[in-house]
């Protein structure tokens, strides 16, 4: 692990630990309640939805989509909110709305009802989930950035393992009640969290990584590397590599972000699982899913990040047939641990990669303008399945369309070369 331990020759201070680990740590513990709470728990909410109030899923589909297209529209003025002003007071504040959308949810009684509450729940999950926190992290990390995106996807992935005891609760306690519970706890746990979360390394006397800067040529001229400088958002949009990673992240989420809205239900309903048996199927999918965050933590430095991505791609592609067209419970452990591990390996890839790209200067712009083509991924998913499972009566359609997409996807990882960064 990387240490501000370096420090410089006959520095006789104790060694300490680089104050960017603690950033990971609790951007994983926010991770964790988003996830376990909602992002990953959803799936749940839908099944017990749809069977007491009698909604379709193409309607429950939409709040999900709405959560998406609110996170899109907003993600360019976040990008920039965060470049000029740091993450730290958003992420405060968005714990807060988090919360009391989900003390909303617990209250509502018609369809509209619903779709405010998940609006007030998207606006607290953008403002203080994946974007703002990476963007935190990559102005701390750079020789480390993989290991360090890796590590604090670890917290995203166990929130899955949440899944079953929210269900339990869902089944035990009623939807209303573990929403309510859900939001106290979101904001009790999740404000000393982000109170952790700080700006840049310069501000507080600190360097990214921990370690000295680098040290001049024998000439006296800063290292060549220096002579480059980091793309401005308006730069990345005409590059090629922009357009290919969003949209190789946006066909990696059509099918994400379907499983985690109606896998349960797909299992449930078309496969003759019961809620808590479909709950412990994501709950392998989620230690799967570490387990591809852990080998990321070991890879993703030192390998291609973009072809790893297209080979996730495939995988994610393979997990999902198998899914599809389950005929025992052997398929469907094997699409938990496919689809799992793809997702864990590359999901934190994807920031990492427009960072090595990009630069850090105007980071959070150019992924908030990512969102915006992300976006397609996020909403079609679960639309895509929801719609076509409503007007066909199972998923089968709807989740095959789905995974030839995220395998058509590989191909623009495997086209997004790194472009040449230009000079100052």
């Amino acid at each position: 692990m990387n240490k501000n331990s370096e420090g410089r020759e006959g520095d006789s201070k104790p060694r300490r630990l680089f104050y960017g680990w603690y950033m990971v740590g609790a951007g994983a513990s926010l991770q964790f309640l988003l996830a376990g709470l909602m992002t990953q728990s959803f799936g749940a909410y839908v099944a017990v939805l749809q069977a007491e109030r009698g909604w379709s899923k193409t309607a429950l589909s939409g709040a999900a989509a709405l959560q998406q297209m609110e996170s899109a529209m907003l993600g360019p003025l976040l990008g920039w909110l965060i470049d000029r002003f740091g993450p730290q007071g958003m992420i405060r504040a968005g714990v807060v709305i988090f919360g009391c959308g989900l003390m909303l949810l617990s209250q509502t009684d018609s369809l509209p009802a619903f779709y405010g509450a998940f609006l007030v729940i998207a606006v607290g999950a953008s403002c203080c989930g994946l974007f703002p926190i990476n963007v935190a992290l990559i102005h701390w990390f750079d020789r480390w950035r993989a290991r360090a995106l890796s590590s604090m996807s670890i917290g995203l992935a166990l929130g899955g393992i949440s899944v079953p005891l929210v269900a339990w609760s869902l089944s035990n306690f009623g939807w209303r009640a573990t929403a309510l519970a859900s939001g106290i706890i979101a904001i009790v746990v999740g404000l000393p969290l982000g109170m952790v979360m700080k700006r840049r390394p310069e501000d507080y006397g600190d360097s990214v990584d921990g370690l000295p800067p680098p040290a001049a040529s024998s000439s006296g001229e800063p290292h060549a590397a220096d002579a480059r400088r980091d793309f401005t958002a308006a730069e990345a949009l005409r590059t090629s590599a922009f357009w290919l990673l969003s949209l190789g992240h946006g066909f990696a989420l059509f099918v994400v972000h379907a499983v985690s809205v109606h896998s349960i239900t797909h299992m449930k309903q078309d496969l003759g699982y019961s809620l808590e048996q479909a709950s412990f199927v994501y709950t392998l999918l989620t230690l799967s899913q570490i387990g591809g965050v852990c080998v990321g933590w070991l890879i993703g430095d030192r390998y291609d990040k973009r072809l790893i991505a297209a080979a996730c791609m495939l995988t994610h592609m393979i997990g999902l047939l198998l899914l599809t067209y389950a005929l025992n419970a052997a398929m469907v452990v094997a699409f938990a641990v496919l689809h799992g591990a793809a997702w864990g390996l590359r999901g934190p890839f994807m920031q990492a990669l427009r960072a090595d790209y990009f630069g850090r200067s105007a980071i959070g712009m150019i992924l908030g303008l990512s969102l915006m083509i992300i976006v397609v991924g996020q909403v079609g998913g679960p639309m895509i399945a929801g719609v076509l499972a409503d007007l066909t009566g199972s998923y089968r359609s709807g989740f095959t369309i789905l995974a030839l997409l995220a395998g058509l996807g590989s191909l623009f990882f495997v086209l997004a070369k790194k472009p040449e960064r230009p000079f100052k």
